[in-house]
């Protein structure tokens, strides 16, 4: 018997098979690996589908279709005055993910965008609790400190946050050019510090040098001479007389004496 003939025959029966066909076919639905179905029946939650094949019947259920997957989320500008007084704008952005399909849509409506508006107030009670030297220095940081808060608030929503990152922040014109008078002030003391130990450095090979040629007359002689091998060098015409070192030492004989003859006078 074809199927034509069964119809004509069992007009009635054919009719209930191919509604029963249509239902079932209108009833089912698939979803993707990283997909939940949240489904109702008859206004009560019924069962979390998916992933792959289910079935929602018609009239009696329907369903709420989520995306598992990590989602990014910018947070707006948000201005703020830190605890130090300084006026600073900041924005950022925020990872999360639904890690329980049925309180993310049972608990809280709209889930992505109430994510958002607590970051939002998280951002600016954050910023108002630190300096400015905090926020430019130890941003990773407050980051973390973001992120363990906000997820506090989201858990009972099953979402979890993953990451709180800021992008940009901006300081008044003012304190931008009172930062760079600071920074250039400490690279000059930094600086003169180094110029001030190259010549204490310098300092105290000089004196040792002139400690060792004082104990040595042939080393002081030996100096003497290289430095007329070095003015000769040059092409100079200066002319420089060296006297040997007993003639410096007879010299200072005789000064002495003559001071002590003064003395006794």
């Amino acid at each position: 018997m074809s199927l034509a003939d069964f119809f004509a025959s069992h007009p009635v029966l054919g009719l209930l098979l191919l509604v029963v066909v249509v239902v079932l076919l209108r009833s089912l639905r698939i979803a993707n690996q990283y997909e939940r179905a949240v489904v109702f029946r008859l206004g009560k939650f019924n069962r979390t589908a998916g992933p792959g094949l289910y079935i929602v019947w018609p009239l009696i259920e329907w369903q709420n279709k989520l995306d598992l997957r990590t989602i990014t989320k910018d947070v707006e500008q948000q201005e703020a005055i830190t605890r130090d007084n300084v006026p600073i704008k900041v924005n950022a952005v925020i990872w999360f993910r639904i890690v329980d399909a049925e309180r993310a849509v049972m608990q809280v409506r709209e889930v992505a965008n109430a994510v958002v508006q607590v970051s939002l107030t998280t951002l600016r009670t954050v910023l108002g609790q630190h300096t400015l030297d905090d926020i430019l220095k130890a941003q990773d940081t407050i980051s973390d400190v973001m992120q363990k808060t906000i997820d506090t608030v989201t858990e009972p929503w099953g979402v979890k946050v993953e990451r709180v990152q800021m992008k940009n922040v901006e300081i008044p014109p003012t304190m931008q050019r009172a930062m760079a008078q600071e920074a250039e002030a400490l690279r000059e003391k930094r600086a003169r510090l180094i110029k001030a130990e190259a010549e204490l450095d310098a300092a105290e090979q000089l004196r040792n040098a002139a400690e060792v040629i004082m104990q040595n007359p042939a080393g002081l002689e030996l100096r003497r001479m290289q430095m007329i091998t070095e003015v000769g060098a040059e092409q100079n015409t200066m002319t420089i007389v060296m006297m040997p070192s007993e003639f410096v030492a007879m010299a200072r004989g005789i000064g002495e004496l003559a001071r002590n003859k003064e003395a006794d006078k």
